[in-house]
């Protein structure tokens, strides 16, 4: 496969000119303007962050894409899928009060906010896999395969299991459903905790494979292992966080699904990808906390391809220098200190991202190999 350019421009600039303005001439620069946006949908995924974390990418970066769309004749919107664990972002509506409250308004960034699968994460669409290898079929929020373009806004950081987060993550992680993130977190099937359960049997109206029983004595629901095929749409369907999957896929695993969802959601239509390497932290942003950043801010960088694109970062991030008072100088300062010569690993050592990236090249999302353009 040719290199793919992937273009790259500092924090820097001039006096009156701001960064939500050089995010707009870069993304002209990389070529977005080739896209038939005329009248389109266009879908700008990113991650609203979770309440207590201010390290999510700000709204400010939104609008400029999304302003940029809407000159090109585009009907953008700004979307994400809800999560699979507790949290602030489980269900739409809580997903929206986050976002609205973490600064994301159609005021602020120009456009509607859609939650892409619906209220509990249920409402997804069955996508195949080209090449897949895990995943045959992926369960995507569809209002992001009902856009007729798909936009990537990535804030690029460290991650507890993946490594780090870029691209590949915020599209093939971000665009599944509850039922999608399963399939690439999980093994086996769910359980329900019964200290949690109310017998409210809401999650009875979502399995569809007489996977729940219900004790009348008990008033609590249980899984029956027989019928249960792990889809996970019961997990969405409980308000009370009393499903959940005890059996979690290992790293390389989970690397190579997201590989996989990611292709399933570029497949296909056009696509663009932006990825802003800015407050490096050592965890995603669905934490409900930000520790500090391991690496200085380096700079903002698109392309056509998002596999590039994730190895143009985690290249420019292996050059960095890391930062004093961080989680990755504090484990190098350690007497027995092993040095990965990888800050994402030497930073969080259970971690590994590599595999995702050789897994995406070779199922044919892109390629690792590219062409740097530096936009001043």
């Amino acid at each position: 496969m040719e290199r793919s350019k992937v273009y790259f421009t500092d924090f820097r600039v001039h006096l009156g000119e701001g960064l939500p303005t050089k995010l707009k001439k870069l993304i002209r620069k990389a070529g977005i303007g080739q896209i038939d946006m005329d009248g389109k949908f266009v879908a700008i995924k990113m991650h609203f962050g979770e309440l207590g974390n201010i390290a999510y990418l700000r709204p400010n970066y939104a609008k400029a894409v999304a302003d940029v769309v809407k000159e090109a004749g585009g009907r953008p919107f700004l979307t994400d899928c809800n999560t699979l664990y507790p949290g602030s972002r489980k269900n739409a509506l809580e997903h929206l009060e986050c976002a609205w409250e973490n600064g994301f308004t159609p005021l602020t960034v120009g456009c509607p906010i859609i939650i892409a699968d619906g209220l509990k994460g249920t409402d997804d669409i069955t996508i195949p896999v080209e090449n897949g290898e895990y995943i045959k079929e992926a369960k995507i929020g569809r209002a992001i395969m009902d856009a007729d373009i798909f936009i990537s806004l990535s804030h690029f950081k460290g991650h507890e299991m993946t490594g780090f987060g870029g691209a590949i993550k915020n599209i093939g992680m971000g665009c599944g459903s509850r039922a999608g993130k399963k399939d690439q977190h999980c093994n086996g099937t769910p359980h329900v905790d019964p200290d949690k359960c109310k017998g409210c049997r809401a999650c009875l109206k979502e399995c569809a494979n007489n996977g729940l029983s219900y004790n009348e004595e008990t008033r609590k629901m249980s899984i029956d292992p027989d019928n249960c095929v792990g889809c996970g749409r019961c997990i969405g369907a409980c308000n009370f966080d009393a499903v959940d999957f005890a059996n979690w896929a290992a790293a390389k695993d989970l690397n190579c699904r997201m590989a996989e969802y990611a292709k399933a959601v570029v497949d296909g239509r056009p696509s663009f990808h932006i990825s802003l390497v800015v407050d490096v932290t050592p965890n995603c942003d669905c934490h409900s906390e930000n520790d500090a950043p391991i690496l200085p801010n380096i700079g903002m960088f698109a392309s056509f391809d998002p596999l590039a694109l994730d190895q143009a970062c985690a290249d420019a991030c292996i050059k960095a220098t890391p930062l004093p008072g961080s989680q990755l100088s504090d484990n190098m300062q350690k007497a027995d200190f092993v040095d990965h010569h990888d800050h994402f690993t030497n930073s969080t050592p259970e971690s590994e991202w590599k595999s995702c990236l050789e897994h995406a090249a070779k199922i044919g999302l892109g390629s690792r190999d590219y062409e740097l353009v530096v936009i001043k």
